[in-house]
């Protein structure tokens, strides 16, 4: 636990508190004591010159200036009494003439202030300032004696300063005393109260030298790591052979000061595990002691028996998943071969190869080979995402005009589009368009998004394609007018079977189209996005870094193809 930092006048505010106040009974003492032996007349019978009473009751100002620490007390209210007792005693000592007069035993008063003013922080910080404040006023009085000649000598005086002085120093000394055993009482209660709450604590805290060598110990020690050998033998031998390069390089990065964390199993139960986290303490201060550690060690058996059955289950989750993609890549080619079948008898008979066949069987004929068609395109499309999934599809790269591809992809939908009312328009650059890629992936991708476009897209509305080279990447972008895609859908789309809108959208596709195209497109190292306001339309994008290296785009307008057939 760390405490908040106090304000500079207001260090240690307790105890400057109960200081302040026998500082400022040590001072009105002081005050008392010189004001009634000034006042008294003793000193007149010692035949005392005219200037020693005013030197005495310049002696008395700091201790009178004293009582300002019963409401106010800090180190610069300190710092500032002590100035005053310098500056009282050179005015005395200059008065009586110094170490040479009669009040000469008053010169080594700041000394004594020093001791008393030091107690809450320390005699060595004040004490320097208080020999110089002697130090001063002992030079003043030489100089006093200099010019107004040496005083009269008076024993009687001489001796009451000096057990004034005296008495006022050893007050000192004892208060110095008393405020220091109280600061290391409060220390030790400290001590003792932080103990208290680590001992107290769930985890194990070592304190540790930078070998790993345990100094000290708090709080409940997790039962698979014993206290006692940690201080005989150190942390390394508590660890499992197979962890202690994963501690070792832990204990390396915390003394670096960089708080580093390892898990190990103890060498004498092995099925258990510790969370180790470590830091740094520093070296100590004034020493050139190595740096120390703090460590504290937790039981994380539980938490890695939990980590042990997510791994498990992920494991077995991917196995499965895999197994699942292989099944349905074989299924589908299994499947492939009779329905081609199907669809070549099928489309035999819709045509009349062999003869003519009943109207209402020619119907049916249709019906087959149209289910038949969809069919083998929803399993060509499992087979490709099974294939993908399953790290089976292999990319043939070959050099091509991307050009070539986007037409074919748009002639084979331009039956579609015709049929239901949508216009369809390519945006091409005139120059070719030289990619490396896989040529059918490409045609994939262009077919797919063309299809889904001309699908969703109500009669009377367009679809256009664009392709152009955008340094190495080549942009391909299928646009359409139809019903759009909803913010919350968008997130979805491209994932295996997501689909977007009502279910009556949603019977129309699979829901595999788009993720074949994402998944085709991760595959060249690119990507696909969807930009789509509902009901105004969806523009589809796909970026490949395919563009043949030297070859940059064409400059001015793209060349706009119409691609359906006019009346």
């Amino acid at each position: 636990m760390s405490r908040p930092a106090a304000p500079p006048d207001a260090v240690e505010t307790p105890a400057v508190i109960r200081g302040g106040a026998a500082l400022a009974v040590w001072h009105a003492g002081w005050a008392a004591a010189v004001g009634l032996t000034a006042l008294g007349g003793a000193w007149f019978g010692q035949g005392a010159q005219a200037l020693d009473t005013p030197a005495a009751l310049a002696m008395a100002t700091p201790g009178l200036l004293g009582l300002v620490l019963l409401g106010r007390d800090g180190p610069m209210t300190r710092a500032a009494l002590l100035a005053a007792w310098s500056l009282a005693a050179i005015a005395a000592a200059g008065l009586s003439g110094g170490l040479t007069g009669p009040l000469g035993a008053f010169v080594f008063m700041p000394v004594a202030a020093a001791i008393a003013l030091g107690t809450a922080q320390g005699l060595l910080r004040l004490a320097p300032f208080g020999a110089l404040g002697s130090a001063l006023a002992a030079l003043a009085g030489l100089i006093a004696a200099a010019v107004h000649g040496a005083p009269d000598a008076s024993p009687g005086m001489a001796a009451v300063t000096a057990l004034l002085t005296a008495g006022a120093t050893a007050m000192a000394f004892r208060l110095s005393a008393v405020e220091q055993a109280r600061r290391l009482g409060v220390a030790a209660g400290d001590l003792a109260r932080i103990e208290t709450v680590l001992a107290g604590q769930p985890g194990l805290t070592l304190v540790l030298d930078a070998s790993g060598a345990a100094l000290a110990a708090y709080g409940a020690a997790p039962s698979a790591l014993p206290v006692e050998p940690l201080f005989e033998d150190g942390l390394i031998a508590a660890v499992h052979a197979p962890d202690r390069p994963a501690v070792l390089a832990a204990l390396a990065k915390a003394r670096t000061g960089v708080e580093a964390q390892a898990r190990f199993a103890p060498r004498l139960a092995l099925d258990r595990r510790i969370l180790l986290v470590l830091r740094r303490l520093g070296p100590s201060m004034g020493t050139d002691e190595p740096p120390r550690l703090i460590a504290l060690a937790l039981d994380a058996t539980l938490a890695h028996a939990r980590e042990a059955g997510l791994e498990a289950a992920r494991v077995e989750a991917e196995a499965q998943n895999a197994g699942k993609s292989r099944f349905l890549a074989n299924m589908s080619h299994e499947l492939r071969t009779p329905l081609n079948a199907v669809l070549g008898f099928s489309d035999i008979m819709r045509q009349g190869l062999f003869g003519p066949v009943p109207e209402r069987y020619a119907d049916y004929a249709r019906s087959i080979h149209e289910a038949g068609g969809h069919l083998l395109d929803l399993i060509n499309d499992v087979l490709d995402v099974s294939r993908i999934e399953a790290a089976r599809y292999d990319l043939s790269i070959e050099r091509f005009d991307a050009r070539e591809v986007v037409s074919e992809a748009l002639a084979l939908v331009r039956v579609q589009a015709d049929d239901k009312g949508v216009d369809l328009a390519a945006v091409l650059p005139p120059d070719a368009l030289t990619v490396a890629a896989d040529r059918r992936a490409l045609k994939q991708i262009t077919l797919n998004l063309l299809s889904n476009a001309v699908k969703f897209t109500p009669a009377g509305g367009s679809v256009t394609v664009s392709a152009e080279a955008l340094g190495p990447d080549l942009e391909l972008t299928v646009a359409d007018t139809g019903v759009g895609v909803a913010p919350e859908d968008l997130v979805r789309l491209g994932r295996p079977f997501e689909q977007a809108g009502g279910a009556e959208q949603r019977a129309q596709g699979t829901g595999l189209g788009l993720s074949l195209v994402r998944s085709l497109a991760e595959l060249h190292q690119g990507a696909m996005s969807i930009d789509s306001t509902l009901g105004e339309g969806a523009a589809v994008t796909v970026r490949l870094p395919v563009v043949v290296a030297g070859r940059e785009p064409v400059e001015g307008e793209a060349q706009v193809i119409p691609l359906n057939r006019t009346a």
